[in-house]
């Protein structure tokens, strides 16, 4: 599998939170390859399942894996004058927006770019602020008349963006948060065909995680894992963020430690990646983290989870940025760990 141009096809594709199909549907098609039964639920999840080769009178176990499929977005609250008033969806950073690039999807794909007022005619205090979202506005050419018939409210908007290669196994473009965390997901599956494991594992491609966690939620429940490992992208080394605070680009996936994260399962992420000499690196996380592993680990009577972080600079922006070997290790540690997974360990985690 190349994982860089899977991230391109990923990163590329539409999926804005509640509308992940087209996304979705490149994952789906990631993962089926190495699973032996793929399927979806109500809230767009994909699910696929790769079967364990245990003994006949041993106890069936699963871990879940999960990274959500959905972006960051605008839609359509309204027009004026032919220009389109916004509404955002998830995090959006409107310092980063101003002049970019946009598709809108209505009855046909319109591109578009975010506009603005010009600097000349902004008073000094404004010029030093980020433009409040009721100033901003998508201009896609077209006549009051014309907007109306093509675009309506609730439509949704994404960056127009084509992901581009830098140097030394660096990439940026948009969506990277979580679609790397897909990416390690069908590396994972990739690295289990050659490896035996006992263990059922659920690859889950997770929707609505920008809005809610929301598909973390209702996947958890249905699949009923014994444990999880969630992916997710974390604070990359950068100008401007505390050292304390971020990740190191290229020191491989980040081991979250910390109350959403059971304690034996970061032990044995640990002494996976030691002994298979795979690069990582601890991060803590105090309290929430803010992602799927902040939902999965309270669904039903409660789930040992664990979370791995992808660093990333500049997120939630078009122009996210990472290294594709973080991608590569962070798949191979998931693999690895699944291989070692026993009865034993389901004792220790107290399942």
């Amino acid at each position: 599998m190349n994982a860089t141009e899977l991230l391109r096809e990923l990163s590329e594709a539409s999926g804005v939170s509640g509308y992940e199909t087209e996304a979705g549907a490149i994952a789906r098609r990631a993962f089926e390859p190495h699973a032996d039964a793929i399927s979806s639920d109500a809230l767009g999840n994909i699910i696929a399942l790769k079967r364990g080769d245990r003994a006949p009178d041993a106890p069936r176990r699963a871990i879940m894996l999960a990274a959500h499929v959905d972006e960051i977005g605008l839609m359509v609250k309204g027009y004026e004058d032919g220009f389109v008033r916004v509404a955002t969806v998830g995090g959006v950073d409107l310092r980063t927006i101003v002049g970019q690039e946009v598709v809108v999807h209505g009855a046909r794909p319109l591109p578009g770019i975010v506009g603005s007022r010009p600097p000349h005619v902004l008073s000094p205090e404004e010029r030093q602020k980020a433009v409040p979202l009721d100033d901003l506005f998508i201009d896609v050419g077209l006549s009051q008349e014309s907007l109306e018939e093509v675009v309506h409210v609730g439509d949704l908007i994404t960056m127009r963006r084509e992901m581009v290669e830098l140097a030394e196994g660096y990439v940026s473009g948009k969506a990277f948060d979580d679609r790397a965390g897909v990416v390690s997901l069908a590396l994972c599956l990739e690295s289990l065909s050659t490896l035996r494991h006992a263990w059922d594992v659920y690859a889950v491609g997770t929707s609505q995680e920008e809005v809610g966690l929301r598909g973390a939620t209702v996947s958890a429940y249905g699949v009923a894992p014994d444990v999880a490992i969630a992916v997710d992208v974390g604070f990359g080394a950068q100008q401007g963020v505390d050292e304390k605070e971020s990740i190191t680009m290229g020191g491989g996936p980040s081991i979250a430690k910390g109350p959403n994260i059971h304690p034996v399962m970061f032990d044995r992420l640990v002494e996976t990646a030691k002994a298979h000499e795979v690069t990582y690196q601890v991060e803590y996380a105090a309290g929430a983290t803010g992602t799927d592993a902040w939902a999965i680990q309270v669904a039903r009577e409660g789930i040992p989870t664990a979370l791995l972080s992808v660093p990333l600079r500049y997120m939630h922006t078009s122009v996210e940025t990472l290294n594709v070997r973080d991608m590569e290790r962070t798949g191979r540690l998931m693999a690895l760990f699944i291989a070692g997974l026993d009865e034993a360990f389901a004792s220790q985690v107290g399942i």
